[in-house]
């Protein structure tokens, strides 16, 4: 298993980036600003991840997605872990990361690999998306950020 830098956005990264965030236009805009790595497991893409500088010394997750037929094997925390110690290998202080108040998976991952709430952006995915997303059968409205200081 490796996870390497990606130079070009091929249409299976997008498959996965799509898993995560379903609003293509905002996929385009942080992918030209951010750092993009792919998990390849066996010589087949499983696993997806962007980060993003925001402030000085602070670093974002914007996207992090594993396969559906890849998912409950801990690639997502591997995925985190790498994060982490890229961020801190880059002289970076903080790592943030923002999902929906109705991910309840991805919060408890966040939080089992050592990220705090830190604040609720309500109404974030009625403001930025156009389609109404439904999640685990409740209408996601509100965006949960978190921040692991290291």
């Amino acid at each position: 298993m490796t996870i390497r830098e990606i130079k070009k956005i091929q249409p299976r990264h997008y498959d996965l980036l799509l898993l995560a965030d379903p609003q293509r236009r905002l996929v385009d805009d942080y992918l030209q600003r951010g750092f993009c790595f792919e998990l390849v497991s066996n010589k087949t893409i499983t696993g997806i991840l962007v980060l993003l500088p925001t402030r000085p010394e602070t670093l974002e997750i914007v996207n992090i997605a594993v396969s559906e037929n890849n998912q409950g094997q801990g690639l997502g925390e591997k995925l985190i872990r790498f994060a982490l110690a890229y961020a801190s290998s880059n002289q970076y202080k903080t790592v943030e990361i923002g999902t929906g108040s109705t991910s309840f998976g991805q919060l408890y991952l966040y939080q089992k690999c050592g990220f705090r709430m830190t604040s609720i952006d309500h109404d974030f995915f009625l403001r930025h998306y156009e389609e109404e997303i439904v999640e685990n059968k409740l209408i996601l409205k509100d965006m949960v950020r978190l921040s692991l200081d290291l």
